[in-house]
């Protein structure tokens, strides 16, 4: 999970130079190209988490793992 946390905090780091707008034409769209890779890195690693993560359930003496829904919100556009 480290390495998740390490992508997501380069990505941040990404979006706030991009956010400054003091960057030449050329060094935007790299820093841009970079962010994409990291944000489907990041999320590829959610992906893989999601399939991973199970909630166990008590049903009646014996506890059983089931996996847990998990609903995706829309993007604001």
């Amino acid at each position: 999970m480290a390495e998740f946390e390490q992508k997501l905090t380069a990505l941040e780091a990404v979006v706030e130079k991009l956010e400054r707008g003091d960057l030449s034409l050329d060094e935007s769209v790299r820093l841009f190209e970079e962010g994409v890779k990291l944000s489907d890195a990041c999320k590829k690693e959610l992906e893989t988490a999601e399939g991973r993560i199970q909630v166990l359930v008590e049903r009646g003496s014996r506890m059983v793992a089931t996996d847990l829904d998990v609903v995706e919100e829309e993007e604001d556009e």
